[in-house]
């Protein structure tokens, strides 16, 4: 069976508490933004990596690897880090602290002893983000014949150009940051996150979304769930603090 959980944040305990809901031998899918915002990213992209899941980039994934090969520049030549980049002011800085290449003194960035050796890990995870792909295709077909589509943001508005050479970046930029309403009818069953959905999965005739906002400490969120591809089943976890 396979199971497509919603987006994690580093909130390693919480996942462990839900994947031990699911059978031993549940095949698990990830929608992206594995990270930030939570105290243990390193852990959550470990546990994915480690375990040979699938995973889909999300927007996260995507600030990372833009913003964090200029964060280890700073830090190797000695430099003061600049805190309002876009990617630590999204949650990136609670990455950085799980990798231990970050730490604060009296409130404020301080020099991490042996930064080179320290940033190996999150230079090899990079490395794999860059080459999570924007959707995954199953192998199996929706009850209605349409194909099952996994992917960060909602993209049945857009599933028309996922071959089109010149929609690329559109398509890809769609994939990582639509919030936009899902259409009625999509070509696809897409099964996505990116939008938290208060009060539990939102499963829809062509469309489920996975994000319940494990991270939004307000009544109808804080909680991370997965969805049953073959058989409907959802099954949450609350936030473990």
């Amino acid at each position: 069976m396979h199971y497509i959980i919603g987006d994690v944040h580093g909130h390693y305990d919480t996942l462990m508490e839900l994947v031990a809901k699911l059978p031993s031998d549940a095949k698990l899918i990830f929608v992206g933004d594995l990270i930030d915002r939570g105290s243990r990213s390193a852990e959550v992209v470990k546990f994915v990596r480690e375990g040979g899941h699938e995973c889909v980039m999300g927007n996260h994934e995507e600030l990372m690897v833009i913003d964090l090969p200029y964060i280890l520049d700073t830090y190797e030549n000695d430099k003061e880090l600049d805190l309002n980049s876009t990617w630590l002011m999204c949650g990136g800085i609670q990455t950085l602290l799980s990798y231990g290449i970050l730490k604060f003194v009296e409130g404020k960035p301080a020099k991490v002893k042996n930064v080179q050796k320290l940033s190996k890990q999150i230079r090899d995870d990079l490395k794999w983000m860059e080459s999570l792909p924007f959707y995954i295709k199953m192998e199996i077909s929706h009850p209605s014949g349409k194909p099952i589509i996994i992917s960060h943001a909602c993209i049945g508005n857009v599933w028309k150009f996922h071959k089109d050479e010149k929609k690329q970046r559109y398509f890809k930029e769609y994939a990582l940051w639509n919030r936009k309403s899902e259409p009625k009818k999509m070509p696809i069953f897409n099964i996505f996150g990116h939008a938290p959905t208060q009060w539990g999965v939102d499963v829809q005739s062509d469309y489920v979304n996975v994000d319940t906002g494990c991270y939004i400490d307000k009544d109808g969120y804080n909680q991370m769930s997965a969805y049953c591809v073959e058989t409907g089943e959802v099954i949450s976890q609350e936030y473990v603090h």
